[in-house]
């Protein structure tokens, strides 16, 4: 129990600096493959290629992880 409390804390921790660097970084959510369609009063967008790098790097990370 105290183990994953320890590694809750720290993936709490990193995804708190990764938000607050994240306005920083030009290239994320501004990728070819993102979806913006913009009308006269209506704006959608989509970051398809960005959810799918953030999906392969956390579980990247999550199988490092997990891994004995």
């Amino acid at each position: 129990m105290g183990r994953s409390l320890i590694i809750i804390g720290i993936v709490i921790v990193i995804v708190g600096i990764i938000f607050t660097l994240a306005p920083k970084v030009p290239f994320l959510g501004r990728l070819p493959g993102d979806i913006l369609i913009k009308r006269d009063n209506f704006v959608f967008y989509f970051p398809l290629s960005t959810s799918i790098i953030v999906s392969v790097v956390l579980s990247l990370i999550f199988y490092f992880f997990t891994r004995r």
